[in-house]
């Protein structure tokens, strides 16, 4: 669950556009009441309470091939993610880094 508001910010789009599914994306904000295209409004702020809202909109910009970030206040924990599939984690606190890490090579380990 997330603790603050957290920014993802799509800064990588329309290169893969023939794969990209614009219109759930554009259905899905709105649900949200947002009619702004992607070019004009790059930017969603999530609440602390919209941790599955963010996972569905990164999933979303994810299988579009897009890139961007996920900003979190005061760089707690962030991340980019590429349009060529790879996604790099950034953190002011490196305990977060290390148990990132450590769930994620349990995680990979197990299966």
């Amino acid at each position: 669950m997330l603790q603050s508001p957290v920014l993802l910010w799509i800064t990588e789009h329309s290169i893969w556009s023939a794969s990209e599914n614009l219109h759930l994306y554009y259905r899905l904000r709105q649900g949200y009441k947002d009619q702004q295209l992607l070019h004009d409004k790059p930017g969603h702020l999530f609440q602390g309470y919209e941790t599955a809202e963010l996972a569905t909109f990164l999933q979303i910009a994810l299988l579009n091939g897009w890139g961007g970030y996920v900003l979190s206040h005061a760089n707690e924990m962030n991340l980019f993610f590429s349009h060529d599939g790879f996604i790099d984690f950034f953190s002011s606190r490196t305990e977060l880094l290390s148990s990132l890490r450590s769930t994620w090579l349990d995680t990979s380990e197990s299966q």
